[in-house]
């Protein structure tokens, strides 16, 4: 495959400096455009958009703060690096205003050249990485943009790390927003026109994870009736995010461990190893250092899937992100549902950017789900909320439990009411495992 080569343009009239800059730039892998006048720029704003542009200051026929708005009209991606041997302070201020990236002084040191026109290229892949964050952001339904600090770091890591094939553990309690952001580390990477595949660890039973995962042969094991493609094979060339990685038993962590070694995988019951090419992206909401002492996560796995660890915050401590979410939710799910709600009276935004969420994101979209359909009005009010219920009952509750169990209790009780019973429909809008429902009604001594 040939490598796409930058392309940076020289606009200077004088041939000897443009030979010369393209003597510099070439021998560093740069493809080069010039033009020699105003005009020569002009004709090439037909051609494809050149990535970084030196322009000369004074050309025969134009005045460099004339042509540069015109050049960053028509290429805005473009970062261009005014060159003048009539430096000064107020005329770096004026290009800088009107769009260029630096300014550079004649006579020019040849090294500082390399340098700007590095530094450029740079900042256009930062800029672009920006741009294609926040579309992917706000293509997500249901995902608005975070407002919190812990939460900008965290798509600041994304941003980083997504253009990259480097493994990804993302770790947070359960419904805090780890698969969006897998999500959104697929679509931000090169990987992002294939597959995003993923699977739950914790969901399949132990004798079927390694043939959904490594694939199978006809006969492999009872009730295999025909050869099976595993999830490896299917995110061939994408991504493949391995939700709950903890609950995975221990020995099919060793035999992945294996896999992500060699690049190959074999299929249960086979012979032959097929090459794999895929991403991982593995989550738990377990914390790491108590998994891998509780036997529950291989510690060579983690080091080898866990070298980008995304932490992602619960909602109680990002609230600064918790009514944006909310406004972005009820304006979805009011248009699914053909209602026109136009946001939160002032006593249950109150409510909902203090409530605990024990649940995270993911009880904050069934709660907003479930208040479209409850309001009257065409805002939603308290009584609108379930969350209001739990909050009156926790002030009524057992003085033994500290304010966070009780409202978890009351949360976990309007939620079994609200599903009439239905144990794991209430885990699953709680953001919580049915496992850990069980404990927590068996905990708080909840009439099921």
């Amino acid at each position: 495959m040939n490598e796409i080569k930058p392309t940076v343009m020289i606009v200077d009239d004088e041939a000897e400096i443009r030979g010369l800059l393209r003597i510099i730039l070439e021998r560093n892998n740069y493809q080069i455009l010039e033009a020699g006048s105003g005009a020569a720029v002009k004709e090439a704003m037909d051609g494809p958009q050149p990535d970084v542009i030196l322009l000369d200051f004074k050309l025969p026929d134009a005045d460099g703060l004339i042509l540069l708005p015109q050049i960053k009209k028509k290429w805005p991606d473009s970062q261009v690096i005014v060159v003048t041997g009539y430096g000064s302070t107020d005329l770096a201020v004026e290009a800088t205003k009107l769009g260029a990236y630096h300014f550079l002084n004649k006579p020019f040191d040849t090294n500082a050249v390399k340098i700007q026109v590095e530094r450029a290229l740079e900042h256009k892949q930062m800029t672009e990485a920006n741009s294609a964050l926040r579309r992917a952001i706000s293509s997500m339904p249901g995902s608005p943009v975070f407002q919190s600090a812990s939460m900008k770091e965290v798509l600041r890591t994304v941003e980083r790390v997504a253009p990259s094939d480097v493994s990804v553990l993302l770790t947070g309690e359960s419904g805090s927003g780890k698969e969006v952001i897998a999500d959104l580390l697929h679509s931000m990477s090169p990987r992002c026109k294939g597959p995003i595949i993923k699977i739950n660890c914790a969901a399949l039973p132990r004798e079927l994870i390694e043939s959904e995962l490594f694939g199978s042969t006809k006969g492999a094991f009872t009730g295999a009736q025909a050869d099976r493609e595993g999830l490896f094979r299917q995110a061939e060339g994408g991504t493949l995010l391995l939700d709950e990685l903890s609950e995975m038993p221990v020995d099919t962590q060793s035999k992945l461990l294996r896999v992500l070694q060699e690049k190959e995988v074999r299929p249960v019951g086979g012979r032959v190893s097929y090459k794999t090419d895929c991403r991982i992206i593995a989550s738990t909401n377990r914390l790491v250092e108590d998994a891998i002492r509780d036997g529950k996560l291989r510690e060579d796995l983690y080091y080898r899937i866990g070298a980008v660890n995304v932490y992602l915050p619960p909602l109680r401590d990002r609230r600064d992100d918790i009514l944006p979410m909310a406004i972005a939710f009820l304006k979805r799910y009011a248009a699914q549902a053909g209602r026109v709600l136009t946001g939160f009276s002032p006593e249950a935004a109150e409510l909902v950017r203090n409530y605990e969420w024990p649940g995270n994101v993911r009880q904050l979209q069934n709660e907003i789900q479930r208040a479209v359909l409850m309001a009257e009005g065409n805002v939603v009010e308290s009584q609108d909320l379930s969350i209001s219920t739990a909050i009156a009952a926790t002030q009524m509750s057992d003085e033994k439990l500290t304010l966070m169990e009780a409202m978890e209790r009351n949360a976990i009780v309007q939620m079994l009411k609200d599903t009439r019973g239905n144990k794991l429909e209430t885990a699953k809008r709680l953001g919580i495992g049915r496992q850990t429902l069980y404990n927590k009604i068996k905990a708080y001594a909840i009439d099921a």
